[in-house]
């Protein structure tokens, strides 16, 4: 073979493996030129940007595993955000916990740092996280991010630049003093090269690669999370919530016993079906982000963000007198139960209780929901809803505090079946006799952006009930056939149940790769 020959060989191999390459990563964003982080402007040179490119491949290389990681982000990401803007953290440093431990609840590093956030055990304990033979605050989302945000602000308090407060966070405060310097102080720009960092080049690929697929394939459950206290056994909590005890234990890898002890509240999380809704535990950013949202109008009506609207001592909201809902002294139950069993706990007569909050004799009590112990107001402080599908007339009075009589006399409708989804009732203004109701145009979320712009229709006073169709019966046993990309996670949510519970039908208990065409075992109650 002569050396022409084989320099056209070697030239026809690059432009295969050039084209190839391109094909696999068709996918994966592209790394720009600029990039803004938590309010400061980035340069990135040209080989700054190949750098970051690289690993942005890498982590876009198999769609199957980068999906898995996606639905982990999709169910923590609102704890996280939340938990970031309470501690006055940029929403960008997020995507850092992505970085450290994929969303790995009890993740360990070669150097023994364990959980979410990575905490050595020394460390956790500065940044107030408990660590002993019962909790281990590192596998708690909220508790650890707190941890992480405390940590960060620390070192973000010497250098006023979160790209050095975020390479502190692998270097060390010390160290990152020696590295940075004071060169960058007080910095809202920054030019990324090929000196910069690795740990920061890293944190910007997780950050191209994750930042437009947040949110925009969700399923119909998110991570209810409820502030729990002990003394209480697992045992317990999984009777009082109606939720296994291998769920919850799947989920709660912080509680390294059976048992949460007493002396401190906790933050404890579970599957829940629905979108994520509008309640204190998220910021309003989040709120909008993932809640079923309307598009507005020429006349401008959308959902209010924040109801109900929690104040007071958050962390202890099933005790009385501890927290208002929209202004008014309420409380959120723990446990489902009766009314009786409820008010007698809380120290409230049975009939005054009802009266509070419009029930009858036979409702009983929800978890998660807000009550009020004192009585509702004749109008919300805004001035419309949209009605969402599904939603009744009491769930909306409760949501914004709202007496219930009042919210149907002032919009003439008296049965849930009269309500539309779409419709905008008044909470603050009577609709006049022969006033039409609107009905705003519903769109999706994901549909949003390209949908075109209707005008609001309008209906005449409902004369007859809206009858709506029965459901069909769910089967008690259902086969899924897993499909190209389908994780048991995302199998798990789309019926709700739980891995374990999936892995336990079909005998797969030591294993959590599925194949394409494997046919699984649902079973339903």
């Amino acid at each position: 073979m002569n050396f022409s020959y084989r320099q056209n060989i070697i030239f026809g191999l690059g432009l295969f493996f050039t084209f190839l390459s391109s094909m696999l990563y068709a996918q994966a964003p592209r790394v720009p030129s600029t990039i803004q982080f938590a309010g400061m402007t980035l340069q990135l040179n040209a080989q700054a940007q190949r750098d970051i490119q690289l690993d942005v491949d890498a982590l876009c290389r198999s769609e199957r595993f980068f999906n898995m990681k996606l639905e982990r982000v999709n169910l923590y990401m609102p704890i996280i955000e939340r938990v970031l803007n309470e501690q006055g953290v940029p929403n960008d440093l997020k995507y850092l916990v992505i970085q450290e431990s994929g969303l790995i609840p009890d993740a360990v590093s070669t150097s023994n740092a364990v959980g979410f956030w990575q905490f050595k055990k020394g460390t956790a304990h500065e940044v107030f996280l408990q660590v002993d033979s019962q909790i281990d605050e590192r596998k708690n989302i909220a508790a650890s991010t707190r941890g992480a945000a405390t940590y960060l602000k620390k070192h973000n308090n010497y250098f006023d630049n979160w790209v050095c407060a975020l390479v502190s966070y692998q270097m060390g405060l010390g160290g990152a003093k020696n590295y940075f310097g004071s060169k960058y102080n007080g910095h809202s720009t920054m030019k990324i090269t090929k000196g910069t960092h690795w740990y920061f080049k890293k944190y910007l690929a997780h950050k191209v690669a994750f930042e437009n697929q947040i949110g925009k394939f969700t399923s119909n459950q998110y991570f209810k999370e409820i502030s729990v206290q002990g003394p209480i056994t697992i045992k317990a909590l999984s009777k009082n919530l109606g939720i296994s005890e291998s769920e919850l234990k799947e989920y709660n890898k912080w509680i390294t016993g059976n048992k949460i002890p007493e002396g401190k509240s906790y933050s404890l999380i579970y599957l829940a079906s629905g979108t994520v809704p509008l309640n204190p535990m998220l910021t309003s950013s989040t709120s909008e982000k993932n809640s079923n949202q309307y598009s507005l109008s020429a006349e401008g009506f959308k959902n209010a963000s924040g109801y109900p609207e929690i104040t007071g001592k958050q962390l202890q909201p099933f005790e009385k007198n501890q927290i208002k809902v929209n202004g008014i002294k309420g409380i959120q139950a723990a446990v489902n139960s009766t009314i009786e069993a409820f008010t007698d706990k809380i120290g409230m007569k049975e009939g005054k209780f009802r009266r509070r909050n419009d029930l009858s004799k036979n409702d009983r009590i929800q978890r998660g929901q807000y009550y009020y112990t004192k009585r509702k107001k004749s109008k919300s402080n805004t001035p419309h809803h949209i009605v969402r599908k599904g939603e009744t007339l009491w769930e909306i009075s409760q949501a914004y505090g709202i007496r219930l009589h009042s919210l149907k006399a002032k919009n003439r409708i008296y049965k849930d079946e009269d309500l539309r989804e779409g419709m905008v009732l008044n909470l603050q203004k009577y609709r006049g006799r022969n006033e039409d109701i609107r009905i705003m145009p519903i769109h999706p979320p994901a549909q949003q952006a390209n949908a075109s712009p209707q005008r609001n229709s309008t209906v005449k006073p409902i004369q007859q009930p809206v009858r709506q169709a029965k459901p069909n019966p769910v089967n008690s046993k259902i086969t899924h056939t897993v499909s190209k990309g389908e994780t048991l996670y995302a199998i798990a949510r789309k019926y709700g149940v739980s891995v374990s519970e999936i892995q336990t039908w079909n005998n797969i208990q030591n294993q959590t790769v599925i194949k394409i065409g494997q046919k699984l075992i649902i079973k339903k109650n």
